[in-house]
């Protein structure tokens, strides 16, 4: 059973109950009505995905000190790999949430977790590629908010469509422009492009160039270090990187996918545990809309301190 519970602004979260296996929600942290809608400048910082409970424990590190040291409005980072390195659950959506992450984006993975539907559905804070027909679980967009309510940030995700098998991605072009027409009131605007090849990233950074505020791409796990800002005032990142373990192939035992790729012989790629690092990448808006900086983030883990440091986190 689904149960909503509100808090005081009207927004939820969801949590799982162990007993009962029931489905609840608790408050979200800076998150509002997309009635309220108030044009200031806006600072936020972007993670790349989230790979299995190493990047789960490197951005729980991290995350408090770097809010404080951006004076971070808004957190937002890619979840879709935090269940083992493949999809998400409610219970890691909700640890997500208390780390301190506002909203929390999911790419082609977004499925693998039947458990994560009913939040897809629900919870206001966590989005599914916005391409996707529209019969798809879960929404493409959300408004996030600060703290005392006064800033906003409208927030999508689509999917590349160039070496993409198996997804039912619609044209990512055609997605962005449907949402900016129906939300012609925000200022500030992100888009996350999940996709394989730098050049579709590129081509819808400067297709938007000047119509929105911020284009970071993810999914490929390697930061890129070309972060700009376009001639029209958008931000763009080709890729942000990952937060897991860089000792690996994109977060996977090394020698398990070696072992595949060089003899064509099946092997779990469970999830690496060394060199975990924090990558993404932080965002200056004016009043306007306009990006005035952007810059990457990368933290390495520091395994004498917590929760690397406890048995349990």
């Amino acid at each position: 059973m689904v149960t909503l519970h509100s808090n005081e602004s009207g927004s939820f979260s969801p949590k799982i109950d162990t007993n009962t296996h029931s489905l609840s929600f608790l408050a979200v942290r800076h998150v509002a009505p997309a009635s309220l809608i108030l044009v200031m400048s806006l600072r936020f910082i972007m993670l790349g995905d989230i790979v299995g409970k190493p990047g789960r424990r490197v951005v729980q590190q991290h995350i408090g000190a770097l809010r404080r040291e951006y004076e971070a409005d808004l957190v937002i980072a890619n979840g879709e790999n935090v269940a083992g390195g493949s999809g998400m659950t409610t219970q890691l959506f909700n640890k997500l949430i208390k780390y301190g992450i506002d909203g929390v984006t999911l790419g082609d993975h977004v499925y693998r977790q039947r458990d994560i539907y009913p939040a897809l559905d629900a919870a206001p804070n966590l989005i599914r590629p916005a391409n996707f027909p529209e019969q798809a679980v879960g929404r493409g967009a959300m408004v996030l908010h600060n703290e005392d309510e006064s800033k906003s940030l409208l927030t999508m995700i689509v999917l590349g469509r160039i070496y993409m098998p198996g997804q039912k991605a619609d044209d990512p072009f055609v997605t962005i422009q449907r949402i900016l027409d129906a939300h012609p009131d925000h200022t500030h605007t992100f888009v996350e492009v999940h996709a394989e090849t730098t050049a579709e990233k590129a081509a819808i950074a400067h297709y938007f160039d000047g119509r929105v505020s911020a284009v970071l791409g993810s999914h490929t796990h390697i930061p890129t270090a070309d972060a700009k800002i376009l001639p029209g005032g958008t931000a763009f990142l080709t890729d942000l990187g990952m937060c897991g373990p860089y000792d690996s192939v994109l977060g996977r035992r090394k020698d398990r996918v070696v072992q595949f790729m060089s003899t064509a012989m099946p092997a779990a790629f469970d999830v690496a545990e060394d060199d975990i690092r924090l990558c993404g990448a932080f965002v200056e808006l004016d009043d306007s809309g306009r990006a005035i900086h952007i810059e990457r983030i990368e933290r390495a883990a520091d395994p004498d301190r917590a929760p690397f440091s406890q048995t349990n986190d």
